[in-house]
């Protein structure tokens, strides 16, 4: 069974940091590129962080630019999502998401989220003093 399992959440004042993980099971985390996802109460959901399948290409939203870094390690079959800075605004579910590139070009990222196909269940980030 193809899963993914979040994380790393928590309540966390205006200026610290979290660090989310994605722990994949059921498949081999090199084959796939990864996408962090988010959304707030009465939101849509927000593509913030995005990782190409051989780690070599990342994209981020503005919203999170220069404040979350995102990384996989092969070894530990997870992906990581590095907050910094945390704002209130930052507070939501963040979701990750795998979509299988083998056989196809692993350079790529994938930020549309209508393509990701393998979800976890969310882990709650809540930015609060």
């Amino acid at each position: 069974q193809l899963q993914l399992v979040e994380s790393g959440g928590g309540l966390v004042q205006p200026g610290g940091s979290l660090r989310l993980s994605c722990a994949a099971s059921g498949f081999y985390l090199d084959d796939y590129a990864f996408g962090w996802f988010r959304q707030a109460p009465g939101k849509e959901r927000e593509g913030i962080s995005f990782i190409s399948s051989n780690a070599h290409s990342t994209h981020f939203a503005d919203s999170v630019k220069g404040r979350f870094t995102i990384s996989r390690d092969h070894y530990k079959n997870t992906v990581y999502l590095e907050m910094n800075n945390l704002k209130p605004e930052d507070t939501a579910v963040y979701y990750c998401a795998a979509v299988v590139r083998r056989g196809l070009d692993r350079t790529v990222v994938v930020a549309t989220a209508e393509r990701y196909d393998i979800w976890g269940q969310g882990t709650q980030v809540t930015v609060s003093s």
